[in-house]
């Protein structure tokens, strides 16, 4: 009988235990999950103890006081946010985005400064750059984030022309909306910033969208000719241009050539009267020799011979008397 009960008080001592390792196993195990948290690489996390901000911290693994004392809140920091006005798109998969094709006219629908109206459909990207501010400084950002926007688009679109809307303005339309609606967000202290405002379409309203569409392809119908008759313009001026600049260039060599040589003449005549002035009887007998030689160089069959010699034969046939000879 003494065996059998220490036998059961062993068996008893051995499950418990077991009981309290298994015990002890899942508190270390609830510990660890309720005291550890990963943050990943596109996000922050806020850290809250009793309703209290304790701090925000970047992505990895933290540690935190378990059972829920802390509480950590993971924000989307580094991942771009976007919001859409005038239209939806839908994901219908991984390789395909498609608009949705409801109307709202209420968002797109903007009165222009020439008090017609535009259909304008626009993108907002923005990041959160704080996330305490982004979570605990509003009640509803994302509302704010699309009131604002839409308050500024309309006073920015409302500054302008449809026609400057609708063609040359979109580019500039859209980067003054980015720096407004920083500024208001900025005032906000939401912790938000704008990445981009893209225009996405611009169209007239559909009851006069035909009517739009033809007196557009007539302007642009009457810029082409224009283009082209400027093309011609130009093509006939620049080598007019041409032209002008070359006979220009060769007068002014021609000039320069007749400068030169007269200078080279001037120069000469300067090196002669010098030698002239040295010896004058010599310098006047060779300036002679030089310039009959340069005359007669310049004349064929004449022959030359002296008036004291007597009884000269014909030379080379031809009668010396008879105008084809000369003294």
């Amino acid at each position: 009988m003494n065996n059998e009960w220490n036998k059961a008080k062993a068996d008893i001592q051995k499950n418990g235990k077991a009981v309290v390792s298994i015990f002890l196993l899942a508190a270390l195990l609830v510990l660890g999950k309720t005291s550890f948290y990963t943050v990943e690489p596109d996000e922050e996390a806020i850290v809250i103890r009793f309703g209290k901000y304790i701090g925000t911290y970047p992505p990895g693994l933290h540690f935190k006081l378990p059972f829920n004392i802390d509480k950590a809140i993971r924000v989307k920091t580094k991942r771009v946010l976007q919001e859409e006005f005038g239209f939806r798109t839908a994901n219908v998969n991984t390789r395909r985005t498609t608009y949705s094709s409801d109307r709202f006219d209420d968002e797109s629908l903007i009165l222009t400064g020439d008090l017609n109206v535009a259909d304008v459909e626009w993108v907002v990207q923005y990041q959160i750059s704080d996330p305490f501010k982004y979570l605990f400084q509003t009640s509803d950002p994302i509302s704010n984030i699309r009131d604002v926007s839409e308050s500024i688009m309309r006073r920015v679109v409302g500054d302008r022309l449809v026609t400057e809307v609708l063609t040359t303005g979109r580019v500039e339309i859209a980067n003054q909306a980015e720096v407004l609606m920083q500024d208001v967000l900025d005032k906000y202290d939401m912790g938000v910033k704008i990445v981009s405002v893209k225009l996405q379409d611009v169209n007239p309203p559909e009851v006069v969208k035909k009517s739009f569409n033809e007196v557009n392809e007539a302007k642009q119908e009457q810029e082409k000719m224009i283009n082209q008759a400027e093309r011609a313009y130009n093509e006939v001026i620049f080598e007019a241009n041409g032209k002008a600049e070359k006979v220009i260039n060769q007068a002014e060599g021609f000039s320069q050539a007749l400068i030169n040589r007269a200078k080279g003449d001037a120069s000469r005549f300067t090196q002669m009267l010098v030698e002239y002035r040295r010896a004058p009887s010599i310098t006047k007998r060779r300036i002679y020799l030089e310039t009959m030689e340069d005359i007669f160089k310049e004349m064929k069959d004449i022959t030359i011979v002296d008036s004291r010699v007597k009884g000269l034969l014909p030379v080379f046939g031809k009668d010396l008397t008879g105008g084809q000879s000369g003294k």
